[in-house]
């Protein structure tokens, strides 16, 4: 007989307020698990850059609080994989003491896998058993050439990854694929014994059991800590497997907790805080109806990075006002946190008009509508405004006060979060879309202070 006890996180997405009780809780499971082996697996998006500390630097913290809990292999979520540069998550894991096992994200010339990662690892127990681990990521094909990767399906992958690991005894797949796709995973591939599941933030309180394979998660943000067990007869066959979850929140707090949590919020904002930008001459208000608003300038900055026609913002983008004088990347973090980048759309005018019907359709619902996910980190979507784009009470659309022409072509500064949205689906049925990767929209903006009004 032998048992083996796998403990592991997801989505933690830099919520660094509950990693002082998740470390304690993998020290203490680590300390007292009665397993005859203890194995520590992380299945993607630990880093966000809405964090200050990760964003100033780079998510090398978010590695560095990783390695003190000596992880065996962790894979990467699209957090990783979108929210970094090429170079950035070329260097990631450099300092990392535990293997990225990832098998869907290539390096375009030559053709070769990522170099931060290895398609499998196998582990070799005391016991003599062989445990694989293979590793696949969300396959977001629009956006990962953007940022020079080659990201491949899971339907080409998933059959080349299990044949690197057909001969062990037990098969683990860290999927950042989302419950749907473990689900059928699971349904088509039995000889996979347990998927650990990720990105959709879905939460497997005692596990799932699908067509004789255990399906584990853990949530998001740390509120929940997943514990997988295994037990092998003397064959080195399965015989018996479960999982739980341990809600984060009633783990036993610290006094210095507090403090450790604060100082790296405080490092976060004092690195951030020391590149400076542009000096403002006068503060810039999130109200998008003041005359100096902030979302003024920024219409004007995605339409200028864009060069476009028109332009098109949503005032919950703006979380605070921008104070007059000095701006740095701590400001522009602060009042626009988001993974979110400008995007350029060319369309005809006859589907332009249908955009600007489907804006007006939902604008009284999106003005204080709660929106989440889709790399937006604010708390409602907003009102909608125009920039070059006017409707008069006969629904006629004019841009820049020209009646709108059906089949000429416009372009229109958007964001990628538009595209991700349901809210707006004629830019994804008619726009030709052109998501302007790397920069994140603080960072367009930005470059747009800096040049307008420099220091």
């Amino acid at each position: 007989m032998e048992k083996i006890q796998i403990v592991h996180t997801n989505d933690l997405h830099s919520h660094f307020e509950n990693f002082p009780r998740i470390k304690r809780f993998i020290e203490q499971s680590r300390k007292d698990s009665t397993a005859d082996e203890f194995y520590l697996f992380d299945i993607g998006d630990a880093m966000d850059r809405a964090h200050p500390l990760s964003e100033a630097t780079n998510g090398q913290k978010n590695i560095e609080w990783m390695n003190q809990l000596h992880y065996d292999a962790v894979t990467i979520g699209n957090n990783e994989g979108l929210g970094n540069s090429h170079e950035h998550l070329e260097h990631l894991y450099d300092r990392a003491n535990f293997p990225v096992i990832l098998n869907n994200v290539f390096e375009k010339n030559p053709s070769r896998l990522a170099d931060f990662a290895q398609a499998s690892k196998i582990i070799e127990t005391k016991k003599g058993t062989k445990i694989g681990v293979i590793g696949l990521t969300a396959p977001y094909i629009l956006t990962y050439p953007l940022l020079d990767w080659d990201i491949r399906l899971v339907q080409e992958m998933l059959p080349k990854s299990l044949e690197l690991v057909k001969d062990c005894d037990i098969i683990i797949l860290l999927s950042h694929l989302g419950v749907s796709m473990d689900r059928l995973i699971a349904s088509k591939r039995p000889e996979i014994d347990v998927i650990i599941g990720a990105h959709t933030h879905h939460l497997f309180p005692k596990g799932e059991m699908d067509n004789g394979v255990l399906l584990a998660a853990a949530g998001k943000y740390g509120q929940n800590i997943g514990t997988i067990n295994l037990e092998l007869d003397d064959k080195k066959k399965v015989i018996d497997k479960s999982a739980f979850t341990t809600k984060t929140d009633t783990l036993p707090t610290l006094s210095e907790d507090k403090t450790w949590i604060k100082s790296q919020f405080d490092l976060g904002e004092k690195l951030l805080d020391q590149k400076k930008i542009a000096n403002l001459p006068e503060s810039l208000s999130a109200d998008y109806q003041a005359p100096n608003s902030i979302i003024n300038e920024a219409l004007s900055a995605v339409q200028e990075f864009a060069d476009t026609d028109v332009a098109v913002l949503s005032s919950g983008l703006f979380l605070s006002d921008l104070p007059k004088g000095i701006v740095t990347q701590k400001n522009l973090h602060d009042i626009l946190p988001h993974a979110i980048h400008v995007m350029k759309t060319t369309m005809t005018g006859d589907n332009v008009w249908r955009l600007v019907m489907e804006m007006e359709k939902n604008r009284l619902y999106l003005r204080n509508h709660v929106q989440k996910g889709m790399g937006f980190r604010g708390k409602i979507f907003g009102e909608l405004v125009y920039r070059g784009i006017t409707i008069d009470n006969k629904r006629n659309v004019y841009i820049n006060g020209q009646e709108l022409e059906k089949n000429k072509e416009y372009t229109l500064a958007l964001l990628d979060h538009y595209l991700f949205v349901p809210y707006f689906p004629s830019i994804e049925i008619a726009g030709n879309n052109e998501i302007l990767y790397p920069k994140f929209l603080r960072s367009v903006f930005g470059d747009y202070l800096r040049k307008k009004y420099p220091i």
